[in-house]
């Protein structure tokens, strides 16, 4: 081989003959995998001022690299350029397009790192800047939600355990409870963004590199906020791919349940919400129907997310130090949950915020099956009764009710004693909906008053976190 010629693989010197077609077509890398290619350009612009430090680079070497490597990262970005069928993945096609371009001064670029450096420094930049950018659009949903509770502070239905009806509350405080476990998610990823923002550079294969000996000045001009501490677990780790997956896996559940909701909501059994045409799909065969197919397309999908992190760590789970290929299949699992995650979360935002809530239907169901017991149980117990007493007497007027064809507030002044002599009339005034859930007037309650404090301090807490996905100083794209 005349190794002046533009090279095909980064590898191969000891080997008389090139790789078998089923070689390469299993090694060759999936084509989502080459999205990594302005975050590997990324990487290849520190590390030649890394080896312009060490001083394999000269000044006008350098300059004529980094202009080439913007010119190459417009033209991929634009589509005008992308890797070929024998570009084994896309460091090969990277340094293939700049030792064509730039002749030996392209080949100088791999003195000093490995694949392994590469490969995990750019899937950490990959991940970072996604971070940000799913929380934007988790922070949209947040908004989406807040705005419609912020609509129905004062607008009662019933709560539910074992999805049955238990306690009225405002609908306000019942949007906010998914929302609560949202931010969560995003708090997550920054949490998440504090154990990785570490750059593996400078690791090369496994031990480190003898020509870059500053991969902490490296490390702060990639936005990370130092080095990884260690060579062999630079390029060795995953668990903060795996940990990625999870948050990913977490946040899909989080969507599932809020719309498993949507879809109770909308049936006609509960009839609560109407879903906007635009957010909605119809029957091919029956013209009534109207389907909530953004929220059963969600929870779909969050199965998938869990599987991604279930498969994920599996591959991990018996790995030896440091790299080994199987991991490559790292990709696989977030890119797929991370596409699925920017097609989901915008539809389920517009749902959320065009929906329209039926206020007279949920106050009519609010109080049926009972959901004011708890207020004479409570009423009982605030005169003294042991709770255990009340609960007995609250029952056994539930029972009465029932016996009668009523609800609770119908109950007679002649009733209430037949059925304990420590109730009378006066509690006839704490069975309504409004004193039910006036009376959760603690810290995180229903009260609406509450419930507007709730909404203040979660959207001041979702400006936060706006912030922290703002001020993010790494490469994006």
């Amino acid at each position: 081989m005349n190794i002046s010629e533009p090279i095909e693989r980064l590898w191969g010197g000891r080997f008389k003959s090139g790789p078998s077609a089923a070689l390469k077509a299993l090694s060759r890398s999936e084509p989502s995998f080459f999205r990594l290619a302005p975050y590997d350009l990324a990487g290849s612009r520190a590390h030649a001022q890394e080896l312009r430090r060490a001083g394999i680079l000269g000044d006008d070497e350098l300059q004529r690299l980094l202009a080439e490597m913007d010119r190459l990262q417009a033209q991929f970005l634009a589509g005008e350029i992308g890797p070929s069928d024998d570009d084994e993945d896309v460091h090969t096609f990277l340094e293939r397009e700049l030792t064509q371009r730039l002749g030996a001064t392209g080949g100088k670029l791999r003195a000093g790192r490995s694949r392994n450096d590469q490969a995990a420094n750019d899937l950490r930049l990959y991940l970072r800047a996604k971070a940000r950018t799913l929380s934007h659009a988790v922070i949209d949903l947040q908004r989406a939600l807040t705005e419609q509770a912020s609509r129905h502070v004062h607008s009662v239905t019933a709560g539910f355990t074992h999805l049955q009806p238990a306690q009225p509350v405002v609908f306000a405080h019942h949007l906010l409870a998914h929302a609560q476990s949202i931010y969560r998610d995003i708090d997550r990823l920054a949490d998440w963004d504090r154990r990785s923002a570490r750059s593996p550079l400078g690791a090369a294969a496994l031990a480190g590199s003898a020509i870059c000996l500053h991969p902490e000045l490296s490390a702060v001009e990639l936005g990370y906020d130092a080095p990884c501490e260690n060579s062999i677990d630079a390029v060795a780790a995953r668990d903060h791919v795996a940990e990625f997956a999870f948050v990913a896996s977490m946040l899909a559940v989080n969507l599932s349940r809020l719309s498993e909701e949507v879809i109770l909501w909308t049936s006609r059994q509960f009839a609560w919400v109407v879903l906007d045409d635009g957010y909605a799909t119809g029957s091919s065969i029956m013209p009534q129907k109207k389907n909530s197919d953004i929220a059963e397309l969600t929870r779909g999908k969050a199965g998938r997310l869990i599987g991604n992190l279930g498969g994920l760590l599996a591959t991990l789970k018996s790995l030896p130090l440091a790299y080994n290929r199987d991991l490559a299949e790292d990709k696989s699992a977030v890119f797929d949950s991370i596409d699925t995650l920017e097609l989901v979360l915008p539809a389920m935002a517009g749902m959320i915020r065009t929906m329209r809530v039926d206020v007279d239907e949920m106050r009519r169901q609010a109080p049926l099956g009972f959901t004011l017991a708890t207020e004479v149980a409570d009423w009982l117990a605030l005169r003294g009764v042991p709770f255990s007493e009340a609960h007995e007497i609250t029952g056994a007027l539930v029972r009465r009710c029932e016996e009668q064809g009523i609800e609770l507030a119908q109950v007679s002044a002649a009733t209430l004693t037949e059925v304990d002599a420590r109730l009378d009339a006066s509690v006839l005034a704490h069975l309504t909906l409004e004193a039910a859930v006036a009376a959760r007037s603690g810290f995180g309650g229903t009260a609406p008053a509450r419930v507007e404090e709730q909404i203040a301090r979660l959207s001041a807490a979702l400006d936060r976190q706006s912030a922290w996905a703002d001020d993010y100083k790494g490469p994006s794209w």
